[in-house]
C-alpha cells in the first residue's frame, strides 16, 4: 500500500484537530519528514510556521504561509542551447532511475524547440541494454543516436556525437552514462574523464550535468545527489516518477541541503510526459494548496 503524500496527511490533520496546538505542529513536521524532507529542515520549517501562526487562521492561510517558508528552498533552472552552438548536456543517476528513458524525452522535448539537431550519445557503455534501449529510443522517436561498441570508451561516444553536432553548424547532445554507484570509486573516474571531454568539446558556458533522480525514493535521492554533485558537479535534475503516488518533498530537500536547481520532469511513460519544473506548480501540488 503505497505511503500517502504530504499533502493528503496535511489535509487529515486538518480534520483531525479541532485546534490548532503544539500536538497539530508537531504532526505537521512528522508529516514532512514522511514526505521526504529531512528531520532538521522539517523541525526548521515548523518551528517559523508556528512563530507565523496568528489565532483563527484559516486552513488556505497556513498552507500559504508554509508555501512561503518552502519557496526559497526550492530552486529551479532552464537550459536553452543556442541553435549557433555546441552543447553538451550529461545525464547522470545510478541505474534504475529512468535515465536513459529521459534522455530520450529529453531529446523529443527539444527537438520540437531547436532548428538545429539533437543527437542521443549513448555513453553507458557498461550496460549493453542501455545502448539497444536508446537506439530503439531514437527510431521511435526519430532522434539520432551514436552508439559504439557495448565495453567501449565512453568519452570516445561523447566525443564523437560533439563532433558531429560541430559538423553540422551546432546542436544538443544529450549523453547517457553509466551508473554502478555501488563501484563508486570506479564510477567517480570514468565520470570524471567523461566530463573532462564534455567540457572541452562544448562551446563555452554550452556544457550542463544534470542528475535524473527517482522522486519516490526520498532521503536515498538526496544521498544520491550528494554523491554525483561531490564527483563532478550537478547543474540541475530531473525527478522522474514525478506525479501523485510521490510524495515529493526531495526537491526541497537537495534545494535546501546541496542548493541544486530542479529543471525537469517526467511524469508518465509517453516521450511527451517530460516538462520543466516549476516551483509555484510544485509546492502547489506538494501541500494541497486549492487551485
Amino acid at each position: 500500500m503505497a505511503k500517502k503524500t504530504f499533502a493528503e496527511n496535511l489535509k487529515a490533520l486538518f480534520g483531525f484537530h479541532k485546534q490548532l496546538n503544539n500536538e497539530f505542529f508537531d504532526d505537521i513536521t512528522d508529516s514532512l519528514i514522511e514526505g521526504d524532507i529531512g528531520a532538521r529542515t522539517a523541525v526548521e520549517i515548523v518551528d517559523e510556521l508556528k512563530k507565523s501562526y496568528k489565532s483563527n487562521e484559516s486552513e488556505d492561510q497556513i498552507i500559504d504561509n508554509l508555501i512561503a517558508l518552502l519557496a526559497p528552498m526550492v530552486k529551479e533552472i532552464s537550459f536553452d542551447p543556442p541553435d549557433t552552438k555546441v552543447s553538451v548536456y550529461l545525464l547522470l543517476g545510478v541505474n534504475g532511475v529512468g535515465k536513459t528513458t529521459s534522455a530520450a524525452k529529453m531529446g523529443v522535448w527539444y527537438k520540437t524547440r531547436m532548428r538545429q539537431p539533437v543527437i542521443l550519445a549513448a555513453a553507458d557503455t557498461f550496460r549493453a541494454a542501455a545502448i539497444e534501449q536508446l537506439q530503439l529510443h531514437g527510431e521511435r522517436t526519430g532522434v539520432r543516436v551514436i552508439a559504439h561498441q557495448h565495453g567501449s570508451d565512453p568519452g570516445a561516444v561523447v566525443f564523437d556525437a560533439a563532433q558531429a553536432a560541430s559538423a553540422q553548424g551546432g546542436g544538443l547532445v544529450i549523453a547517457d552514462t553509466a551508473g554502478r554507484l555501488h563501484n563508486k570509486d570506479n564510477l567517480v573516474r570514468e565520470l570524471q574523464k567523461i566530463d573532462r571531454i564534455a567540457s572541452s568539446k562544448a562551446d563555452t558556458d554550452c556544457y550542463k550535468k544534470i542528475l535524473v533522480l527517482d522522486a519516490t525514493t526520498g532521503q536515498n535521492g538526496l544521498r544520491q545527489a550528494e554523491v554525483f554533485h561531490e564527483a563532478i558537479g550537478v547543474d540541475g535534475i530531473i525527478l522522474t516518477k514525478y506525479d501523485s503516488s510521490a510524495r515529493g518533498g526531495i526537491a526541497i530537500s537537495i534545494g535546501k541541503t546541496l542548493g541544486i536547481p530542479m529543471a525537469f520532469v517526467g511524469t508518465g511513460e509517453k516521450y511527451t510526459d517530460f516538462d520543466v519544473f516549476n516551483t509555484e506548480t510544485y509546492l502547489t501540488e506538494f501541500t494541497g494548496k486549492k487551485e
